[in-house]
């Protein structure tokens, strides 16, 4: 497996505002008891930033800021001081191809994550094999019409390096085989960015999780298995990862509750499976 190239992330950049207390992380220490603020993930942005709206609800007092970046930037603000909870695409207490073993933190499950190769809508093309996928990517294959598409220059969309689900996607769908790096090829720094270029060109190719497929992007089978929840839980699709919200140590107050609450019965069973995430338990 070729090894991913070690980044450091300097600074996070915020994507979205879901109604309180949305902005730039501050460089200043976020500790306090009634004080949240996760970073991190952009896969995992839909579940951290929809539990925030749901415990504001219950917990007026509390201040919480919700950002997303990159998985690895996650763990590195939660060492670094300027977030409370790091939301990451994989075990950062364990080191994967690429990243060391984040020390003093502690991961705490919260998701399963199912990854999806996409394409515009317009395209034809609806299933693509692991090795059709590696010669996408690497860039042996560069016209549609070599997987059964149209006569058209393949646009190979790909996420930028300490990202948790090119991480994963490199893994698991391609197998660990290498990207290329010049062409028909961009790199976008989240998920949204990478659902908007595929939108918006009808010849591009990337991937994002299930919680993005929407508009005018779609999902193509793998290897013949359609990308949805059913498929993760019955073992036949194997794109996707547990994702994880990390703390410097274990956590207290306020950031307790507000992972205790994402991990609740009545939150992994209701808001998480409508945003197509996968309940932990279902995995047992």
């Amino acid at each position: 497996m070729k090894m991913f190239k070690r980044i450091t992330i300097a600074a996070l950049s915020t994507v979205a505002a879901v109604g309180f207390t949305f902005g730039s992380i501050s460089s200043t220490s976020a500790a306090s008891s009634n004080k949240i603020v996760v970073a991190g993930s952009t896969a995992l942005l839909p579940v951290t930033q929809q539990a925030a709206k749901e415990f504001k609800r219950s917990n007026p007092k509390v201040s919480i800021s919700v950002s997303g970046s990159s998985s690895v930037a996650g763990p590195q603000s939660v060492q670094k001081g300027s977030a409370t909870i790091g939301a990451v695409d994989w075990d950062a207490t364990k080191s994967v191809p690429g990243f060391n073993a984040f020390n003093g933190l502690k991961a705490h499950k919260i998701a399963v994550i199912p990854f999806a190769t996409i394409v515009n809508k317009s395209n034809p093309v609806k299933n693509l094999t692991s090795a059709q996928l590696q010669g996408i990517f690497s860039g042996k294959i560069t016209n549609w019409k070599q997987v059964g598409g149209k006569n058209a220059d393949i646009v190979v969309v790909n996420r930028k390096f300490g990202s948790g689900t090119r991480v994963n996607y490199q893994m698991k769908a391609l197998n660990g085989k290498s990207f290329m790096t010049k062409g028909n090829y961009k790199e976008v720094g989240k998920s949204g960015e990478m659902v908007t270029s595929v939108a918006t060109n009808p010849n591009a190719i990337g991937y994002v999780d299930l919680a993005y497929v929407k508009g005018d992007i779609k999902a193509v089978n793998f290897n013949g298995v359609a990308a949805t929840t059913s498929n993760v839980i019955n073992g036949k699709y194997k794109v996707w990862s547990y994702g994880y919200l990390v703390t410097k140590g274990n956590p207290t107050g306020a950031n307790a509750q507000y992972i205790k609450y994402i991990q609740s019965s009545k939150f992994q069973n209701g808001s998480l499976k409508k945003l197509k995430f996968i309940p932990v338990s279902k995995m047992k």
